[in-house]
């Protein structure tokens, strides 16, 4: 199997926080010690960091699954749970984060550039923190966020200054093996180079470094031979070299179809990011002229390259003729083009305030339910994730929270009856209109007297009903 490993799909958890605890102080001779439970801890993010000795995703081929740290919970005497650990994952420098749909989140380029893939949940508050007039020692906690989980699709785009491209056997290997450290795999046969090279070349003063990617063939921008799954190496590139097999003995190919037909699937292929290719400046290689035949062929076919405006050389890897002048123009085009790039700026911080009219929330009908609504919104639906339903005053505190948010209004206006079915995150909930003020209802602590109505339709009558009205046979719940 391969060791070079350039698209993988992972599988980011991170970590959830922890709950919050319901305490009271308890001391000799303070027998009002009042609420002392902490909050609970938040949970861990996981990071993908770009680490310069990372070369590959190999790693997240066999492990795909990355989990960080849960936070803990809370504690009495006013005692914090502690955060989750994060979770950093290497990566090259070069990985694209994306979502299974192909969105691109983030292009990690630079060492130690981070990209938070999953962001931990936060830990609850303790009822030290949830005391108020109105509730001056809740019997309740609210309970820890989950830690966000997602799939992302991780791909490597070589960051390279110069890209070689051509048919298979054209020698690129053997080109990039004789001017650089690089030792990738050279033989007689096609598609010997199964994976990216990378190589560091020196120039005189100037550094900078070559990608060798497979043979491409015509059609390889729709998936023949090795090209589809490799052209994105080339898209960071600054320069594209055309490395032209002179000595090839395969008929119906000569230099310029060879490079017209390359041309045209670098055209029918679309980059993400790194901008159109068809502005990348072009450099021509001919290569193989320690063979008489190719060398005569390289003299006639020359002519016809510079009249595109391509400079071209004459090499050859085996005698290593005509190296020397194909570096130093490399490196000359490589840092006509840094100094042509924008100076990169630090990351800017963007406030987006909320609209005025943002309510934080919606109410839609129930699709399910023609008498039921639905509840959506960031924060309606985190509190639900917070509350201990078998707690009623933590219950009626979540009513007191989304009543003050408006949207017991909201259902109102929608025209929600007492006792319809109302939808929020996961759970469902038979909405009753709001009562009088929370200190008048409330009883001992951990109880609420408005859930202590029985005159309201339960969700299995309500399931029944809707069965009804849709003509289906009615469960036997004793079965």
């Amino acid at each position: 199997m391969s060791r070079f490993v350039d698209r993988v799909v992972i599988h980011v958890a991170a970590g959830d926080g922890g709950n919050g605890v319901a305490s009271v102080h308890r001391e000799k001779f303070k027998p009002l010690g009042g609420p002392d439970g902490g909050n609970g801890g938040n949970g861990g993010d996981v990071v993908l960091v770009v680490d310069p000795g990372v070369h590959t995703l190999l790693d997240f081929h066999f492990r795909p699954h990355a989990s960080a740290g849960n936070g803990k919970p809370g504690q009495g005497s006013n005692r914090d749970g502690a955060n989750g650990a994060p979770l950093e994952l290497k990566v090259p420098d070069g990985t694209v984060v994306m979502t299974e749909d192909g969105e691109v989140l983030a292009d990690l380029v630079g060492a130690g550039t981070q990209f938070v893939a999953a962001s931990g949940g936060r830990g609850g508050l303790g009822n030290a923190a949830l005391a108020s007039k109105a509730r001056k020692a809740p019997g309740f906690a609210l309970l820890g966020e989950p830690g966000e989980r997602r799939d992302l699709v991780l791909e490597l785009r070589s960051v390279a200054d110069v890209g070689l491209v051509g048919f298979p056997s054209a020698g690129k290997s053997s080109l990039i093996a004789v001017l650089s450290a690089a030792r990738p795999k050279i033989a007689d046969y096609p598609f010997t180079t199964l994976v990216p090279n990378l190589g560091v070349i020196t120039s005189g003063d100037h550094v900078f470094t070559m990608a060798d990617v497979p043979g491409l063939i015509p059609g390889a921008s729709q998936g023949k031979g090795l090209g589809l799954d490799f052209l994105r190496h080339i898209e960071r590139c600054a320069v594209l070299v055309h490395v032209v097999d002179c000595a090839t003995y395969e008929p119906g190919r000569d230099p310029m179809s060879d490079v017209d037909a390359l041309e045209a699937e670098l055209a029918r292929y679309t980059p993400a990011l790194g901008g159109d290719l068809a502005e990348r400046p072009r450099v021509v290689v001919l290569n193989k002229i320690d063979i008489p035949d190719a060398r005569d062929l390289a003299e006639i076919v020359r002519p016809d390259f510079e009249q595109r405006g391509w400079p071209v050389f004459e090499v050859s890897t085996a005698t290593r003729e005509g190296l020397r002048e194909l570096t130093f123009a490399l490196a000359e085009v490589v840092e006509r083009y840094r100094a042509a790039q924008p100076v990169a700026e630090s990351t800017r911080v963007v406030l987006r305030p909320k609209a005025v009219d943002d309510k934080g929330f919606e109410v839609i009908p129930d699709p399910d339910d023609e008498t039921g609504f639905i509840v959506t919104g960031e924060r309606p639906e985190r509190w639900v994730l917070q509350t201990d339903f078998t707690n009623d005053e933590a219950v009626g505190y979540l009513a007191d929270r989304l009543n003050r948010l408006g949207v017991e209004d909201e259902l109102a206006a929608k025209g929600a009856q007492p006792g319809c079915a109302v939808t929020i995150g996961s759970w469902t909930f038979d909405w009753e209109p709001s009562t009088p003020g929370v200190a008048a209802v409330l009883t001992g602590r951990g109880t609420d007297v408005r859930l202590e109505q029985t005159d309201r339709v339960s969700a299995a009558e309500r399931k029944i009903a809707r069965r009804l009205r849709r003509g289906l046979p009615v469960e036997d719940e004793t079965e």
